[in-house]
């Protein structure tokens, strides 16, 4: 279900067009909300996630789950090709951070403990997200 087959390239000033500042510090900045503060977090519609930069389609509403961190969580990427993984070493951690494949924005970390079947958390950035309801 690979939904685009190129790059979505934008200067600096479309984007902050385009985005909200507090979208456009987390996508393009490598920003973190507070914990509890985004939109749907705690959500139990049931829908699609998408980029909020490019529209590219991310997560389904049944691979989101609870994990008590006050972000989106997810069990899995829609599909594989949806996000790429980057090893993040700033602040003194190793984390793995996830972009948007189609745009490169930021949109959170994945982390080893989350539930079956895969066992990773996508903690993913609120903000970063626009949330279309089935």
């Amino acid at each position: 279900m690979n939904t685009k087959t190129f790059k979505v390239v934008k200067t600096d000033a479309e984007w902050r067009e385009q985005l909200t500042p507090e979208q456009y510090q987390i996508t393009r900045n490598h920003g973190t909300e507070r914990a509890f503060s985004s939109p749907n977090f705690d959500s139990k519609l049931k829908g699609l996630y998408k980029c909020v930069c490019c529209d590219r389609p991310l997560y389904r509403s049944e691979t989101k789950y609870e994990s008590g961190t006050g972000w989106p969580s997810f069990t899995a990427p829609i599909e594989p090709d949806a996000v790429n993984a980057i090893e993040d070493r700033s602040y003194g951690m190793v984390r793995t951070e996830i972009k948007c494949a189609d745009c490169d924005a930021h949109l959170g970390h994945v982390f080893p403990d989350g539930p079956p079947p895969t066992g990773l958390r996508y903690c993913m950035n609120g903000n970063a997200l626009v949330f279309d309801q089935d």
